[in-house]
């Protein structure tokens, strides 16, 4: 059996597992438990590992709490950001978890405590709250406590029954079934889902163009995070010491941003290497103080509406007030790309999902993309196909920006055709050999027709600023082509063929009636 199939097949039994243990709990409001209790399960064999660093002679799983010297501990939450005495691991938990009458308790006294362990210290922001979306007596584990404890165990042995280990070869594999349980739970969801889960073909282009050509980065974010999929691309598709200061975002939905705290764990980035803050990034943001940033990738949520002109204040922003206008109150689209424009460091690139109407618009959406050409700050605008993320069957388009560009064009490039997609049952797909040619294209800036085009500064200007992929680059005519010639030949046989067939049935006639 292949890699790839070893790991379809394991992802075929967490699915099945999840699937199993919700029963007829619908899986989007089931989700956190089975993440929650693959995160536990996860950061338990992690910190075993490391405490036992090695060395079959120990056996942390079987001491004793009261064996561990507290200067142990206080080491042990400096390095890995929390502490789990050997009673709480989950090996030992799950072991007892089918007789265990106090189960529902146990486990929230363990996850309060393992939170309450990096009280004090550095980490304390980063695992404050991560298991607050565990509800041991919520009614979706059942109506009674024994329905809920009956819940519990089977979630907990379902999740360790799955083949996972730690290791440091094999720690991706947690980090693998979590993303997949998060897309299939996306996928599920509908609209829901696209909101916090950009599909991992889409990152895949986004976190490449992003990161394009830049040997190194200080640090990546994202304003819009999510459950941290674009972040993780970044981390996945480039060497781990190109991002040298670590990973940023903000997200406003707080059992997203618990997702996305999980994630970064789950993926092996410690604690002082990820920054995941929770709010309202154009209303109370975070990382003012950490920017600029050398690469930006967002997935924005598409026009939500936002204070605009309602807050004075916001004119005034540092971040808003270059462009002359806010973005309008019912569509924060521009105010993310603002946001995001400013947070951008000099040698930067950002790359954004936007809602195609914010580039034809007019009013406040035109002026801002005035200010936008106007400063040289776009580099390409690409639409890709329809239909390619959950929620949603519209054909997005990504906006790349860059503040050291070398000259005044604009690149526009229509990813819409099939050659740059797979149809889907459900949502369509871009192949790794797709998401390859668009960076290809972005990357060589060459006109290609009826698909890539630079566009003058002062066509764009002439075109009062509108920014569509469809306003410079031609469609391919696929009409079929009509031969004129041929077909008046063609008519006029035909009108002979009529004619002598007219005359034949005339003299049939006459025949007859003679």
């Amino acid at each position: 059996m292949t890699g790839q199939q070893q790991r379809d097949e394991l992802r075929r039994q967490i699915w099945s597992i999840a699937n199993k243990v919700r029963g007829a709990v619908d899986g989007w409001d089931f989700k956190q438990f089975v993440l929650g209790t693959l995160f536990y399960r996860f950061i338990s064999e992690n910190f075993t590992s490391y405490i036992e660093g090695g060395d079959e002679t120990i056996n942390y799983a079987g001491m004793s709490d009261a064996d561990i010297p507290d200067e142990a501990k206080v080491d042990a939450i400096k390095t890995k950001g929390y502490f789990i005495s050997p009673s709480q691991l989950f090996a030992n938990v799950v072991a007892t978890a089918n007789t265990n009458e106090n189960l529902n308790t146990d486990l929230a006294a363990i996850f309060s405590a393992i939170e309450a362990s990096a009280s004090g210290y550095p980490s304390e922001e980063d695992i404050n709250g991560l298991f607050s979306d565990f509800d041991t007596t919520s009614n979706r584990l059942g109506n009674t406590v024994k329905d809920k404890k009956t819940r519990l165990a089977a979630v907990l042995k379902g999740v360790a029954d799955l083949p996972l280990k730690f290791d440091d070869n094999e720690g991706d594999l947690f980090g693998d079934a979590y993303g997949f349980l998060i897309s299939k739970y996306a996928a599920n969801a509908g609209k829901s889902g696209g909101e916090f889960f950009t599909p991992q073909h889409v990152s895949k282009l986004i976190a490449q163009l992003a990161m394009h050509k830049q040997t190194s980065v200080n640090k990546i974010y994202d304003p819009a995070a999510g459950s941290g999929s674009l972040l993780l691309q970044a981390k996945k598709h480039f060497d781990d010491h190109i991002i040298e200061d670590g990973f940023f975002g903000q997200e406003i939905n707080y059992t997203t941003y618990n997702l996305a705290r999980m994630n970064m764990f789950l993926h092996n980035i410690n604690y002082d290497k990820f920054h995941i803050r929770y709010g309202n990034t154009l209303e109370a943001p975070h990382f003012g103080d950490d920017k600029p940033f050398d690469a930006i990738v967002s997935n924005p949520p598409y026009s939500v509406k936002w204070k605009g002109s309602d807050d004075p204040i916001l004119i005034n922003d540092d971040r808003f007030a270059p462009a002359g206008v806010l973005a309008p109150k019912s569509k924060a689209d521009f105010a993310f790309v603002l946001h995001t424009l400013h947070y951008l460091s000099a040698k930067g690139r950002a790359a954004i999902v936007c809602f195609p109407g914010i580039f034809y618009r007019r009013g406040a959406e035109q002026k801002i993309r005035k200010y936008l050409v106007d400063n040289n700050f776009v580099e390409t605008v690409i639409s890709l196909a329809p239909n390619l993320f959950f929620g949603t069957t519209i054909a997005v388009n990504i906006l790349v920006l860059a503040k050291d560009k070398p000259d005044t064009g604009v690149q526009f490039i229509d990813a819409n055709g099939e050659e740059f997609f797979d149809k889907k049952a459900n949502t369509n797909e871009m192949s790794d050999a797709h998401v390859a040619e668009i960076v290809r294209m972005f990357d060589s800036k060459e006109n290609v027709p009826h698909v890539a085009e630079i566009v003058t500064y002062d066509r764009i200007v002439g075109s009062d600023y509108n920014l569509s992929v469809s306003a410079y680059v031609e469609p391919k005519d696929t009409r079929e082509v009509i031969d004129i010639t041929k077909l008046n030949a063609e008519l006029e046989a035909t009108v002979e063929n009529i004619n002598r067939l007219s005359a034949d049935i005339n003299a049939i006639v006459a025949e007859i009636e003679a």
